[in-house]
C-alpha cells in the first residue's frame, strides 16, 4: 500500500484504537473484537515486549491495518517495518525516526504540543500530526488557536481523549480522527472482556460517522 492509501484506511472511520498488548494470546481475539466491530485499525504502542509480535500477527493473521505507536527510535522503526506495520506514530518529534521512515517509505505521524513544534514538522514535509497529550496540551481550544497559522494541517489529537469527549474533536474540520483506547482499555483486555470491545468499537465507529451510538 502506498503512503495515500495507508493514510486513508486510517482516517477511513476517523477512530483510531491505541491498543497496549501485553500478552500476545490476546491480540488475535482483540483483533477479531475490532473487525466485529467494523474497526480493523489498531495503533500497537511500542511499549511491551511482545509489541513487534503483536503487530506481525494483527497483520498477517488479521489483515488488519496496523501501525507501531510510542516510536521514539530509529530501530524501533526497523522492528516494527520489519514485523509488517503501515504506519509510524511518535508521542513527539524526532529527526531521525522521521528520517528512517522516509528511508524505509512507511507513513509518519509525528506528535506535537506547540506551535514551534508544527512549524519543525512542515519543514519535514508533515501535515498530517498527532495533538499529544491532546487533553493536557489544550485540547479543542489549542485546535482552534493552531487552525488559523497552520490551516493546512490536519490533526490527530490523541492523550485523553475518550467517548465523553472524541465528538467535540471530530466536530473541527481540522481535525482528521482521533485515536484513544476507550474501545480496547487495558482493562477489558486483560479480562478477556472482547464482547465489550466489540460493542465499544461499534459505538466509536458510529460517533466517528457523526451518527448515534
Amino acid at each position: 500500500m502506498t503512503e495515500n492509501e495507508v493514510s486513508n484506511g486510517l482516517l477511513r472511520r476517523r477512530i483510531i484504537p491505541v491498543v497496549v498488548i501485553e500478552e500476545l494470546e490476546t491480540a488475535r481475539p482483540l483483533a477479531e473484537a475490532l473487525e466485529q466491530g467494523g474497526l480493523p485499525v489498531a495503533e500497537v504502542t511500542f511499549r511491551t515486549e511482545v509489541a513487534a509480535d503483536a503487530v506481525r500477527l494483527l497483520v498477517h493473521e488479521k489483515r488488519l491495518l496496523v501501525g507501531a505507536g510510542t516510536v521514539v527510535r530509529p530501530e524501533q522503526v526497523d522492528l516494527a517495518v520489519e514485523a509488517g506495520a503501515q504506519f509510524i506514530v511518535m508521542p513527539g518529534l524526532s529527526p531521525s525516526v522521521v528520517e528512517r521512515c522516509r528511508e524505509l517509505d512507511v507513513l509518519v505521524i509525528p506528535g506535537v504540543a506547540t506551535a514551534t513544534e508544527v512549524i519543525s514538522a512542515l519543514d519535514h514535509g508533515l501535515d498530517l500530526l498527532k495533538l499529544f497529550p491532546a487533553q493536557v496540551a489544550g485540547g479543542v481550544a489549542l485546535l482552534r488557536s493552531l487552525h488559523g497559522p497552520f490551516p493546512g494541517v490536519r490533526w490527530i489529537p490523541t492523550g485523553g481523549v475518550s467517548a465523553s469527549n472524541a465528538a467535540s474533536y471530530l466536530a473541527l474540520p481540522s481535525v482528521a480522527a482521533v485515536g484513544g483506547s476507550w474501545m480496547v482499555a487495558p482493562e477489558l483486555i486483560a479480562a478477556r472482556d472482547f464482547p465489550t470491545v466489540t460493542r465499544l468499537a461499534r459505538e466509536a465507529v458510529h460517533l466517528g460517522a457523526g451518527e448515534e451510538p
